[in-house]
């Protein structure tokens, strides 16, 4: 009886370091050990045995129990490791593989253009400033000569504070802060955000973005003022664009004029975009009205100059053929990756 018992856990222990030294996962350990040494396994499955051997072997058969249950136990643990070694080893860097390329965002397609058009206007002379979005009544509608009953000044078209400050309406505001702080001759660019009361529409919205040329010295014309509006279509649009001005009014500039731009959809020939006149109109632009330039302290009889400004979100929209003024702030991924 001793020898068949003994026999049975030196096969037992024999075949659990075999299936140990070729397991590969934890499941498999955990198995050898659940058909070995478990609650249920083959060891605690001879213990009746003990009780039919003699009394003389009973010490010898015990000493054997324990030495299989020890090394299956010592193997379990050499197996373990192992397995843990070789995940260990699996997922670890290795750092001859190629890097993963970062996950880059795009600029906004109005970033680019107030990047673009500045270059532009850069190339020409004129710098680039700014100034604040939270504006007082002086510098967005008084020093530019607005009269007090000019619709822009109406609750319906402004966002006023609670304090008599708004939300400026037009970047004009910030050639107002510079003739203040400057002398002539002065040759600036503001691009930036602007905020006026109306419903969002296809072409209308809340907030947009404008860039505002200024030019004060001491001999400007209205020829100067076109030769910079055609320079800056031919560069923006890539193509010779003719210009053409049409007289109007801006209670900041004295002559006012309508810049139109030659349609470049159709090449001027006449489209729906154009409404087939072949002319977009692109930008208001004029002298600098007088009563502007004493404002900030100029002498109009020494100095004068012009101004013009865009609506950017058009500029682009021309551009890239976009035809939903919304598509710029809904923050689509989809439309954002496109440029």
């Amino acid at each position: 009886m001793l020898e068949e018992l003994l026999s049975q856990l030196n096969t037992i222990r024999d075949e659990a370091l075999a299936a140990l030294e070729n397991a590969k996962t934890e499941a498999d350990i955990e198995a050898v050990k659940n058909r070995t040494i478990g609650r249920s396994g083959a060891i605690t499955a001879l213990s009746p045995m003990m009780g039919k051997i003699p009394p003389e072997n009973k010490k010898q058969a015990g000493m054997a129990f324990n030495e299989v249950k020890v090394a299956i136990t010592t193997a379990l643990e050499a197996a373990r490791e192992k397995t843990a070694s070789s995940a260990a080893a699996a997922s670890a860097i290795d750092v001859t593989m190629p890097g993963r390329r970062p996950h880059a965002g795009r600029k906004h397609p109005v970033s680019q253009t107030i990047e673009e058009c500045c270059a532009i206007f850069r190339r020409m002379g004129f710098v680039a400033v700014s100034g604040p979005e939270l504006e007082d009544i002086w510098h967005n509608f008084d020093a530019l000569n607005a009269p007090l009953s000019h619709p822009s000044r109406d609750v319906k078209d402004t966002f006023y504070l609670s304090d008599g400050r708004l939300l400026r309406t037009q970047t004009s505001a910030v050639q107002i802060r510079t003739m203040e702080k400057e002398k002539p001759p002065i040759r600036i660019i503001s691009p930036g955000r602007c905020y006026r009361r109306d419903t969002p529409d296809a072409t209308h919205g809340v907030h947009f973005h404008q860039i505002e040329g200024l030019y004060i010295d001491t001999d400007v014309s209205l020829a100067d003022l076109k030769t910079t509006l055609m320079t800056f279509a031919s560069e923006y649009f890539g193509r010779e664009i003719a210009v053409r001005m049409r007289p109007s009014f801006f209670p900041f500039t004295e002559p006012s004029v309508e810049c139109d731009f030659s349609c470049v959809m159709c090449g001027g020939k006449g489209c729906n975009v154009c409404k087939n006149s072949g002319w977009l109109e692109i930008a208001g632009a004029g002298m600098v009205n007088p009563k502007v330039l004493e404002n900030v302290g100029y002498d109009p009889k020494e100095v004068r100059g012009f101004a013009f400004g865009f609506g950017l979100e058009r500029l682009a929209m021309l551009k890239h053929r976009i035809n939903d003024l919304r598509l710029f702030s809904d923050n689509d991924v989809r439309f954002l990756y496109q440029f």
